[in-house]
């Protein structure tokens, strides 16, 4: 028989078991009455426990007090940011994009004093262009990375290219159409109130450019004014046209002296196709939800619209000012025979 097992048919001593049995509730000697017994003296069942604290759930965080998961404070390239002031603590304005920089650059209406360049801009023809200017002008490139220049950058879009110049010349009213009469040309001025989004100030500004506008006049207290928002989309209006932040009832009286008429772009007027627009004229559109208010209504001499077709009630701001003075382009084209 080999040690250690037991003879067949045989049942050996058993071992004694330290764990306390389930159906007896014996505990191991020594150790003590068993807490199996309830007080007094009732026995419960071995395997019962005490019962635990009946489960109250959490009440729901208020609104404040849910903790607000953690982001980058830079917002991913492409992601809307708003515009910042966009002049310096040191006086300079800050240009955003490779289109405004290269007509700051050419329009030399302002000083640049710094190009910060995109060290791994792909050089294209743009970025040749601008190099050449910088070094024609004598304008200092610095190369950058990207990432210092998104989070230079205050509008959306800088395509690798962020520049600090002088601010533009501050004209008033009255100073911008005696440069023009002493060029002896006929004025031609936009007056846009209330005009809140910056991508229609800067279509505005650009069509102004094209059509050979002299000068876009916007309230002191309402409305945007330049910004690289509005930079980036004149595409060079806003260096080349200049922009006068003047009240509109007091440039309207300027106006009048010099000999203006007043046109109001609205609804309901004559078709801007019969308007001579050949004449020294000043054209005030309204803002893009109001329209044209009706004090500044009472101000003009003549209200002309586009007629619309299709059941259109109205068209944007920069549309219609757009259709406007690219009539008076083409009539002061048939006036001179070219």
């Amino acid at each position: 028989m080999s040690k250690g097992r037991r003879p067949s048919g045989k049942a050996g001593p058993k071992r004694p078991s330290k764990r306390p049995s389930s159906r007896t509730g014996s505990k191991p000697a020594g150790k003590g009455p068993s807490k199996a017994f309830a007080k007094g003296g009732a026995k419960a069942h071995p395997s019962s426990r005490p019962p635990s604290k009946a489960y109250t759930p959490r009440p729901p965080a208020k609104e404040s007090q849910v903790p607000i998961p953690k982001r980058d404070k830079r917002p991913p390239r492409g992601e809307y940011r708003p515009a910042k002031r966009p002049s310096l603590d040191n006086g300079l304005e800050q240009l955003e994009g490779r289109n405004p920089v290269i007509e700051a650059l050419l329009r030399k209406r302002r000083k640049v004093r710094k190009v910060m360049l995109d060290e791994r801009a792909r050089e294209d023809d743009k970025i040749r262009r601008l190099v050449s200017l910088c070094q024609q002008e004598g304008v200092r490139i610095e190369r950058v990375n990207r990432d210092s220049l998104d989070r230079m950058a205050a509008g959306e879009v800088h395509n690798g290219v962020i520049a600090h110049a002088d601010q533009l010349p501050e004209l008033t009213v009255q100073q911008l159409l005696d440069q023009v009469y002493e060029r002896g040309e006929v004025p031609f001025l936009v007056l846009a109130d209330e005009i809140s989004y910056e991508h229609n100030l800067g279509a505005i500004l650009r069509s102004a450019l094209g059509a050979g506008v002299h000068g876009v006049v916007v309230p002191t207290k309402r409305g945007k004014g330049l910004s690289p928002v509005v930079h980036r989309v004149s595409m060079g209006g806003a260096e080349a046209v200049p922009l006068v932040r003047e009240g509109l009832s007091s440039a309207l009286k300027i106006c009048h002296k010099a000999g203006l008429r007043i046109v109001g772009a609205d609804m309901g007027g004559v078709a801007h196709w019969d308007l001579n627009w050949t004449i020294p004229t000043a054209l005030v559109l309204g803002g893009e939800s109001k329209g044209l208010s009706p004090t500044l209504r009472k101000r003009c001499d003549e209200i002309v619209g586009v007629p619309l077709q299709g059941e259109l009630e109205s068209l944007n701001v920069s549309v219609t000012a757009g259709i406007m003075l690219f009539e008076r382009a083409r009539q002061l084209s048939l006036e001179s025979g070219s």
